[in-house]
């Protein structure tokens, strides 16, 4: 349920949100999620793309489709909604009054988009040079692509995160994948907020903020982690293999009477714990197995053997057999059956968020914040907003009247 008291971590701070679709909206409603007042700052009658990115879309309380997609709610909860048109002077001029009263704002226009506007970093440092400015592309702000627009596919596939993921070459359906979700702008996101959360420390010292230059595609790079530091150092390109892991052995799925599970064994006392509970203890001393190094170089050999015994048993025997050993191994679940364990309940990961926004949407179903501060833990204060739902209660705040917002809506403004 939503509340209306915040004791975030980050209760007080003032966010303006200018950003849309998914890597700047996930680094804010992270700072939302921890009690920061976000005011995200959607175009009228349009608002944020992703709006209208479906299907799937929200329900009313009948339970038919509306035209609102659900892609909205997935990053934009503890946010309020404003409708302005900043290619209108009026606009421009609401959004510096907001960006005065604000620490930080968040953008993820084009290179030098938002300078025509006035609403640059150089332009609104000099009104609040205490504001913390963090600006979201897909190339960086400077570099041979810096003026490109940059999408998470385009990013997977540049960086190389599709070449090492998916079946290797030569096998059926073998090729380039992308990831199942949009994971660099979703790391674009969270890396975005500890820039800014960095950013802020340092304000506190200097009293003033500074420009935050973030780039899809550096994160792109960053997150290939072991992979990239293992061509850096040796020279050679890591290639796809399924769900195989390039440095341990056995770390993958396997077959089982039922379907397939999934081993995840890290060190050699679990390996030899496995052997034990399957019944070929000999596995654990053969030198081609003892050691990881020896079982990588040899998967070729132990694999098979191991496939041959876990058919024997089903997937929940194997799990409760192995779990007793502290040998890591689970089900591969789709997302329906993850949202029924037993464990994802108990963590309360699913919400129901109510919205009052007389749009016939009574709730929005989401995900909970992972972050778990023990004295000042995520308030969940707003569902995703209806489009435009809070203009007139910000505006009112930034001292504008009743007939001072009717003129700017008159005006195609707001």
């Amino acid at each position: 349920m939503a509340s209306t008291s915040n004791t975030g971590a980050l209760a007080g701070l003032k966010v303006l949100d200018l950003s849309r679709v998914l890597a700047g909206p996930w680094c804010t409603q992270i700072l939302g999620d921890m009690g920061a007042d976000v005011v995200k700052v959607e175009l009228p009658g349009a608002g944020d793309d992703t709006r209208h990115w479906g299907p799937p879309f929200l329900k009313d309380a009948q339970g038919h489709d509306t035209d609102q997609a659900s892609y909205f709610t997935a990053c934009n909860r503890n946010k309020r909604s404003v409708t302005i048109d900043m290619a209108k002077p009026e606009g421009q001029a609401l959004i510096r009054k907001m960006a005065l009263g604000s620490d930080v704002l968040v953008e993820n226009f084009k290179v030098g988009g938002l300078r025509k506007y006035g609403l640059d970093y150089a332009s609104l440092k000099a009104v609040n040079q205490r504001l913390v400015y963090c600006s979201v592309t897909g190339f960086g702000q400077d570099g041979p692509y810096a003026e490109r627009a940059g999408y998470d596919l385009l990013i997977q596939a540049s960086s190389g995160m599709m070449s090492i993921t998916g079946r290797a070459d030569g096998e059926p359906g073998g090729g380039g994948m992308r990831v199942g979700v949009a994971l660099t702008d979703l790391f674009t996101g969270v890396y975005a907020s500890t820039a800014i959360l960095a950013a802020l420390r340092a304000r506190d010292a200097t009293g003033e903020g500074q420009h935050i230059d973030m780039a899809l595609l550096d994160v792109g790079m960053a997150i290939l982690a072991n992979q990239a530091t293992g061509f850096l150092n040796t020279g050679k390109v890591p290639q796809r293999q399924g769900n195989t892991h390039p440095s341990l052995a056995p770390y993958q799925d396997f077959p089982t009477l039922d379907g397939a599970m999934l081993l995840a064994i890290g060190n050699d006392g679990q390996f030899a714990r496995f052997c034990e509970a399957a019944g070929q203890p000999e596995w654990a001393a053969d030198p081609r197995f003892a050691k990881n190094t020896a079982r990588v170089q040899h998967r070729g050999v132990l694999i098979p053997a191991m496939e041959a015994v876990t058919r024997q048993r089903s997937t929940a025997d194997w799990i409760a057999l192995l779990e007793t050993r502290a040998v890591p191994c689970g089900p591969i679940n789709d997302i329906g059956q993850a949202f029924d364990d037993a464990q994802v309940k108990a963590r309360g990961l699913r919400l129901d968020l109510p919205r009052e926004a007389g749009d016939g949407i009574a709730s929005i179903a989401g995900v909970a914040s992972p972050l778990r501060l023990s004295a000042n833990p995520p308030v969940l204060r707003h569902a995703p907003p209806a489009l435009g739902q809070h203009t007139d209660e910000v505006l009112g705040e930034l001292g504008l009247s009743a007939a001072d917002i009717a003129g700017l809506r008159e005006a195609g403004a707001v």
